[in-house]
């Protein structure tokens, strides 16, 4: 084997430990002091309900950090193609509900996507993922403690899909004597 092919081979091996790894970190159940919350929150005491909206959060979430934050332009699309895979193969899906699973998961992208892109002077990202978690799970009006607990944990998974995303596929790093605006000139 050539070293030139070797290198080709070990570079492929690690980009699918690290997307198998950062697929398994979205795939995490939420935390169930969470999932008791916004289920008296917002979901009127249905737990089940709560759990499905936190890990369509925490997967929606991880994908448009992937795509938003990785050094690899392809890294977006691979987490994409192995996130749905992994959503098909998931135990909480019956079978017959695969469709509907997956056509929820893409609104709530959609909404956390446009959420994280949009920008507003009087209130921050994490508060605007709150309010639209809180929104999407059934409450209409929420209190600033309501938006405040629900942006902390949206907040949370964004810190933990970045940390996941480092620890799966690098942290970037520059050269100390080259501004980041030269570099691939």
């Amino acid at each position: 084997m050539s070293p030139r092919l070797f290198d080709e081979w070990r570079s492929e091996r690690r980009l699918k430990r690290g997307l198998a790894a950062y697929v398994d970190a979205l795939m995490s159940e939420p935390d169930a002091d969470d999932v008791a919350w916004l289920a008296g929150a917002a979901c009127a005491g249905d737990a089940d309900h709560a759990a499905w909206e936190l890990r369509y959060a925490r997967r929606a979430l991880g994908l448009v950090v992937a795509q938003r934050d990785a050094l690899d332009d392809r890294t977006g699309s691979l987490v994409a193609r192995d996130l749905a895979s992994a959503v098909q193969a998931d135990r909480n899906v019956a079978p017959a509900m695969l469709k509907v699973a997956e056509r929820q998961f893409n609104d709530r992208l959609t909404t956390y996507r446009e959420v994280l892109t949009s920008r507003s002077p009087s209130e921050g990202t994490g508060a605007r993922l709150g309010r639209a978690l809180l929104f999407i799970a059934g409450t209409l009006r929420a209190s600033d403690d309501m938006i405040v607990r629900a942006g902390d944990i949206m907040a949370r998974y964004v810190g933990e899909a970045n940390d996941a995303l480092r620890k799966s596929f690098g942290a970037p790093s520059l050269p100390d004597d080259i501004p980041p605006s030269q570099i691939g000139r």
